[in-house]
């Protein structure tokens, strides 16, 4: 049976938030603020900030507040074909030296030393493949590779290789085929499962637009005047994340933003013409992950602990060096004759929503998770068995290893990103940790005087109120509600909309273009 997964974007003007659900439940759930340019992908133009042999790596400075750390393997075998036709394109800032008649130097030896092959203060065309996570700065590759949705496109490298998921040996030689044809020289390409069956335009169209983006990188290279320079922008994290992600089960793809909506619409137009009509604007009242039932699952899928089944619950520890997950079977009634059949049911329960939970998290590293005891093998096995099925839909590479002997689960996932970690505790907004609050049932008066301030002194006319869903049911009661009055007092420009991220008394005022007017520490007007 298939799974229809449906995309919802939220765009503030901070953040944007992206979650995928699968049967209308959660399955990945991203949010980047919007002034955060470290994304992998990225190619910067750099310097080699420091040397360190013992390591044999370098860091380099690309603008992050700790320098990115670059090992010699990471180098890539065509480091010296790089730096050779880098140091061609900066000689000259008029004519780009064409990369076709770059000269390919030899590979660069396994074994060798950062020390003979670079220098301090050299300059390098890096790209990110880490996020800077924790105390460390970002991680960087010399091997550069620009993706698409059908190819990936990898300067210097002269190999065409193909997916190992095509299975067809038929398949795989015709596309090699086409590929050995219309790539231009010096260049490898890796073809990638989702071209199985398509046609040589589709490729080559594709092949036309990688080739161009690798130009203006170069164009930009020979323009750079100051280090760090970023040359080349990884598209947007929705359009990445539809690069990956789009299949045919998508129903819909919602974005409550216009300029974002038709990013992401030309991008489906391009990959995919006859699913275009999926993605949608949405233009309702509520916020977005409020109206899809979004914002209740985010709060109930993170935090320390996490429910699942008939009282069985995970609860999830996060450390510098490893996660930890320990499986709890609650309050669920226990019987001695099925204790095994009770265990084997929690257990195989906990891998189901530990397997979402990565993904929705995208927890990466070493995840340790401590089951319940089962005595029987073949249960042991069962879980194994069920744990590797779950894990086939994550993106992310990994390895699981069967039970230990003392009933604990290890799995490796590849960390690209820190872990998404959603606070979903509330700090009350209205006594700020003092323990005291003026009386709740004169709140309406409160945020009446923020009103009047807002109308009267700011000469704010349109704007809309968010509360807490009980709040918005207490102001909206009645055929001559509190917001009704409101209105002929202050002009109809005023609105309130119910908002489940709010706590109970906490409010947020916003202008007509969706910016929010900061009113929390403004003296009410009596």
């Amino acid at each position: 049976m298939d799974i229809t997964s449906e995309l919802y974007i939220d765009v503030q003007p901070k953040k944007i938030s992206i979650a995928l659900t699968e049967d209308k439940k959660l399955a990945e759930y991203q949010e980047e603020e919007q002034s955060v340019s470290y994304s992998v992908g990225n190619v910067y133009l750099a310097k080699v900030r420091k040397l360190m042999p013992g390591l044999n790596a370098c860091f380099v400075n690309v603008g992050h507040e700790r320098d990115a750390f670059l090992h010699y393997l990471d180098l890539g075998t065509h480091f010296a074909s790089y730096a050779k036709y880098l140091k061609q394109v900066q000689s000259d800032r008029k004519n780009l030296y064409p990369f076709e008649k770059a000269s390919v130097q030899p590979e660069l030896p396994k074994d060798g030393s950062v020390q003979t092959t670079l220098q301090q203060g050299q300059e390098v065309l890096v790209q990110i493949v880490k996020e800077p996570i924790s105390t460390k700065g970002p991680r960087l590759t010399c091997d550069l590779s620009f993706p698409g949705r059908f190819l990936v496109f990898t300067p210097f490298g002269d190999k065409v290789s193909v997916s190992t998921k095509i299975k067809s040996s038929a398949e795989r030689a015709r596309l090699k085929q086409i590929i050995e044809s219309i790539k231009p020289k010096n260049c490898g390409i890796i073809v990638r499962t989702v071209a199985e069956g398509k046609r040589a335009s589709e490729l080559d169209a594709e092949m036309k637009v990688l080739v161009t983006r690798w130009e203006s990188v170069l164009q930009k290279v020979q323009r750079a005047k100051e280090l760090p320079t970023l040359v080349f922008e990884e598209t947007s994290r929705t359009v990445g994340m539809l690069r990956d992600l789009f299949n045919p089960s998508y129903e819909n793809i919602y974005i409550n933003d216009e300029s974002v909506y038709r990013e992401v619409y030309d991008y489906v137009s391009l990959i995919a013409p006859e699913r275009s009509s999926v993605v949608k604007l949405y233009k309702g009242n509520l916020p977005i992950f409020d109206n899809f039932d979004i914002t209740r699952q985010i709060k109930s899928g993170f935090g320390k602990t996490v429910s699942y089944k008939q009282g069985a619950y995970l609860i999830i520890e996060h450390t510098e060096a490893l996660h930890v997950v320990d499986v709890n079977s609650g309050n669920r009634t226990r019987n001695k004759e099925s204790q095994e059949a009770n265990a084997l049911e929690v257990n195989l329960g906990a891998a189901t929503e530990l397997a979402r939970q990565l993904r929705l998290r995208d927890m990466g590293g070493i995840i340790v998770v401590d089951f319940i005891d089962m005595k029987v093998a073949e249960d042991r096995q069962k879980l194994y068995e069920h744990m590797c099925e779950l894990m086939k839909r994550d993106r992310a590479r990994h390895n699981i290893l069967p039970l230990s002997k003392f009933g604990l689960m290890q799995i490796t996932r590849q960390r690209v990103r820190p872990v998404m970690d959603v606070e979903v505790e509330e700090a009350c907004p209205t006594c700020q940790g003092t323990g005291q609050i003026k009386s709740s049932f004169l709140f309406h008066k409160v945020l009446e005087g923020k009103i009047k301030f807002l109308y009267y002194r700011l000469g704010v006319k349109q704007f809309t109120l968010h509360v807490h869903p009980y709040v918005a049911a207490y102001l909206n009661q009645g055929i001559l509600s509190l917001r009704r009055k409101w209105q002929f007092k202050y002009g109809f420009g005023v609105k309130v909309i119910p908002s489940q991220k709010l706590a109970f008394l906490q409010y947020e005022f916003y202008d007509k273009n969706g910016q929010e007017i900061d009113m929390k520490e403004e003296v009410e007007i009596r």
